[in-house]
């Protein structure tokens, strides 16, 4: 059963699945999809070429799917895709991608989009990614499983963080952050491993001390050239994790240890 209340407008077009709910003044538009039991709280909008998967949850003046701000963007066909389970909160806003970013910003499952959040054109993320209320990714960032940007933070445009890093409040992300680890600060800087978030993953002791071991070899020169040399070592699957994100492709450099 689908509880639509009267002052929401569905436009023609617009597929709605079983067990959705859509509160007072939400406006969802013609080539929006909505899984079975997404809720929509009330004064959401909902735009574009936008999918939401099951059991999301949107809360009041969310806008969801609504042209990029990207001044190259000329009305082409692009596409918004949210994945299952997230929370999306109050006054979130979520674009779809650009013609020259790929043309789809695609959310993996299970996230947590705290208030005032911003996700950027052609931004990838995982699953169980966590945004602190007013956190903004520019266009085309990257992020991978179980990442953490703290409150009032920015990362800039192309920027990749790695699974399971954890970046701190009121930290401006210039760089690539490689899985796992730290950044904190104005400007933020790598500072060390994000401990907490490798214990609730139920990292062994093991598995920590061969990280620390490695960002250790690794200091505060080229990441590249070092982590090439540690690639050819055999290591734990962590590390292998750090290590690939490293020496995949990048548009940004990568933020180094915070100075001593």
């Amino acid at each position: 059963m689908v509880e639509i209340h009267p002052t929401a407008v569905i436009e023609d077009g617009a597929q709605i699945g079983t067990g959705v709910r859509i509160g007072p003044f939400c406006v969802v538009g013609p080539k929006v999809r909505l899984g079975d039991e997404v809720e929509l709280k009330s004064h959401v909008a909902i735009a574009g070429d936008t999918s939401i998967g099951a059991g999301t949850v949107v809360f009041p003046f969310a806008s969801i799917g609504e042209v990029p701000q990207d001044l190259k963007f000329k009305g082409e066909d692009v596409r918004l895709e949210i994945g299952a389970r997230n929370r999306i909160r109050e006054y979130v806003t979520m674009n779809p991608g650009t013609q020259g970013g790929g043309g789809v910003t695609r959310i993996g499952d299970d996230g947590l989009f705290m208030a005032g959040c911003h996700v950027g054109h052609d931004c990838q993320l995982g699953d169980r990614v966590i945004l602190v209320n007013n956190a903004s990714l520019a266009g085309h960032c990257h992020l991978d499983d179980d990442v953490i940007i703290g409150g009032l933070s920015g990362v800039h445009q192309w920027v990749r963080i790695g699974r399971g890093a954890m970046i701190g409040a009121v930290t401006m992300v210039t760089a690539d952050v490689i899985p796992y680890g730290l950044v904190q600060g104005p400007r933020g800087h790598l500072d060390g491993l994000n401990l907490v978030g490798l214990k609730r993953r139920g990292a062994s002791r093991a598995d920590i001390h061969e990280l620390r071991e490695m960002l250790d070899r690794l200091g505060a020169g080229s990441f590249r050239d070092r982590a090439r040399q540690m690639a050819e070592a055999e290591t734990g699957a962590m590390v292998r994790d750090v290590l690939d994100f490293i020496l995949g492709p990048s548009d940004r450099s990568f933020l180094t240890p915070k100075p001593a």
